[in-house]
């Protein structure tokens, strides 16, 4: 299992990457919001998935986790795979299948190529009480700052903070600050805040 690999993106299209990493060079599938992201950035941190399947391993990236979260909350629904998991997250941003979701808007769904009403429904009635009690903020989804948050959060949990306080203040903290603030100074202002 991989939960992340860090490196140099090699090559990239719109379907799928490589990162290079200790001169491996490792094939991931994405959505077209960790595309973009990918384009932004020199040494990136990809969060992974490994899909095992009879006649392959298939590696999905996630240029943040809270889309990866989403994504192992789409495939778990029976009828969804990882195509169109990763259909859904290239058509819509993670708050928004999760808005969509906890309106009951099968319409928003059915939008997604590979889903169709009754899937689209299925992923309400499976998803709509997980979503709800889940630890994840998909609002602040974006890829500028994946990195620096995720690094940032996990360092005020190895402070034995909670993670949704500091999730909390990690985000309030960077919607006040600019879009190159380092890891030191997100970590010094989160735990004046805390």
């Amino acid at each position: 299992m991989y939960e992340y690999i860090k490196g140099h993106i090699t090559f990239r299209n719109p379907s799928y990457s490589v990162i290079e990493t200790s001169g491996i060079g490792y094939v991931f599938q994405h959505s077209l919001s960790t595309f973009e992201a990918l384009g932004k950035q020199k040494e990136v941190q990809v969060f992974m998935h490994l899909a095992v399947r009879e006649d392959a391993h298939v590696l999905y990236g996630f240029f943040e986790d809270a889309e990866r979260i989403m994504f192992r909350h789409l495939i778990s629904v029976s009828g969804i795979g990882p195509a169109s998991a990763i259909a859904a997250l290239s058509a819509m941003q993670p708050q928004e299948l999760q808005e969509a979701i906890f309106a009951e808007d099968v319409n928003a769904l059915k939008k997604v190529k590979g889903i169709g009403a009754k899937s689209a429904q299925r992923i309400i009635v499976d998803l709509k009480d997980k979503l709800g009690s889940l630890e994840v903020n998909f609002e602040n989804f974006n890829g500028s700052s994946n990195t620096v948050r995720s690094e940032a959060l996990k360092a005020l949990q190895n402070l034995g903070f909670d993670r949704r306080k500091a999730q909390k203040i990690i985000d309030e903290v960077l919607k006040s600050a600019d879009e190159s603030i380092g890891i030191e100074d997100l970590i010094k202002r989160s735990l004046k805040s805390l």
